[in-house]
């Protein structure tokens, strides 16, 4: 298959070839926090999943920073690879990876010294915090190995190579398993041990990936480029911004409603923590199609093909549908022995509750945010970003407002309908501007 059959081959086939590795993709990458999760769980206690589960919300938008920023850089890079000019691109790749090299040291160092205070902000049960602070300090000490895999698997993706990425993720989740298992059970090393296992694993994807890569890049383009570009940093910046704060729209909404939460006990929490690990698998596909709509778009339209764009929404919001049923259809079916995977047969009544709860009611709603990501990924990929931004900022809005006010009041279940509130409201603010056509004309 040659590079460029983002904009020659039929564009649902074109998609679903382009997508099929970023989903897989991202399901192992969830293995990480998923296996921290189950193993803590079953063998430390429900205490540590309650802290993995309070100090989740925290991570994943650290993660979300990484990867939305190297999604927002690939449009960049997208570009540039459908006009074939190569030596501009390179220049764009540099410049992502060393600035995002540098953002990764100064968000660590500042991790290492605030992870206490900020779990204690949002309301960390007292018996879970020590756990919580123990488990992000590791955390933070990999960070740079995180942002560096994450910028590496969008650029990959930019060029098309979504399968290279894959395979290093199937290869470090699997590691990271096995070194949860070690640790844990055999060395009794507790939540830590979890978290040495992590950093571990992503620490290896990482420098193997940067080392294929420099080979990637060196085999289209043998000319030297400039290491680093402030053109091509504030032209990535300005869709690579947004594009964070889409991507952690999700994630900040729920670490301030995971502070809501918080609020009902560590029992609460454990149950709530491993509704939100399913919830976080069950949305990959949904967000893959969004991520690789943006590189469909991006490339489209740098090859002035403009009304595939419109093809290949039509594709996904397909995909997103059938992806959706199906989810809902195994939730359905298997939310108990999927909530006791966590909690073991020892869980409490509370915890149990909770998780199952949420997740038979959120099951019946992630079509919505296979939508909206879809309608975002145009935008993206297009650039055009003040909608995009406006309508992820209402999205957070509606979650964080209804669960903060509303759920001390109403009980814990406001938590859960302010989220696909949210996902609603923001596709169809994005949807509409995609109606416009205005997209076309983003420069």
């Amino acid at each position: 298959m040659n590079n460029d059959y983002l904009i020659k081959q039929k564009p649902s086939y074109a998609l679903l070839l382009f997508s099929l590795p970023i989903i897989i993709g991202n399901l192992f990458q969830q293995t990480y926090t998923m296996a921290d999760s189950a193993i803590v769980g079953r063998f430390v206690g429900e205490q540590a999943l309650a802290a993995v589960g309070a100090s989740y919300s925290l991570t994943n938008i650290f993660i979300c920073i990484a990867f939305g920023g190297g999604v927002g850089c690939s449009v960049i890079v997208s570009r540039y690879f459908g006009a074939k000019d190569y030596v501009h691109m390179k220049t764009a790749v540099y410049t992502a990876m060393l600035s995002f090299l540098a953002v990764s040291l100064l968000l660590g160092g500042a991790g290492l010294f605030l992870s206490r205070s900020i779990m204690a902000a949002l309301n960390t049960p007292e018996d879970a915090l020590g756990l919580a602070a123990e488990y992000l300090n590791i955390y933070f000490l990999g960070l740079p190995f995180l942002f560096m895999y994450n910028v590496l698997s969008s650029m990959f993706n930019a060029l098309g190579k979504s399968r290279i990425p894959l395979y290093f993720l199937i290869f470090s989740s699997l590691f990271n398993v096995a070194l949860d298992m070690v640790a844990v059970t055999k060395l009794n090393m507790g939540i830590a041990g979890a978290a040495w296992a992590t950093l571990i694993a992503q620490g290896i994807s990482a420098a193997l990936s940067f080392a294929v890569f420099l080979n990637v890049i060196n085999k289209l383009c043998s000319r030297k480029a400039p290491l680093f570009s402030p053109g091509e940093l504030k032209r990535m910046t300005r869709i690579a911004l947004p594009s964070i704060l889409q991507q952690s729209t999700v994630s900040i909404g729920m670490m301030l409603v995971q502070s809501a939460v918080n609020g009902f006990g560590s029992q609460a929490l454990a149950g709530f923590s491993a509704a939100a690990r399913i919830e976080s698998i069950c949305i990959v596909p949904m967000l893959g199609i969004g991520n690789a709509l943006s590189s469909y778009t991006a490339q489209n339209i740098g090859a002035g093909k403009y009304e595939r764009v419109r093809e290949g929404y039509r594709a996904a919001t397909k995909m997103v549908a059938v992806s959706a049923a199906l989810i809902f259809v195994t939730v359905e079916l298997l939310y108990t022995p999927i909530i006791k995977l966590f909690l073991g047969e020892s869980g409490t009544e509370a915890a149990v509750s909770a998780g199952e709860g949420y997740l038979r009611f959120i099951g019946a709603f992630f079509c919505l945010i296979g939508f909206k990501a879809s309608a975002d990924g145009i935008l993206r990929g297009a650039g055009d970003m003040l909608m995009f931004t406006a309508a992820n900022l209402v999205n957070l809005f509606i979650r964080v407002t209804l669960s903060i006010t509303l759920a001390p009041i109403a009980g814990i279940e406001i938590i859960w309908y302010s989220i696909p509130i949210g996902w609603f409201a923001n596709w169809i603010i994005s949807y509409m501007q995609y109606r416009t056509g205005k997209w076309r004309r983003i420069t």
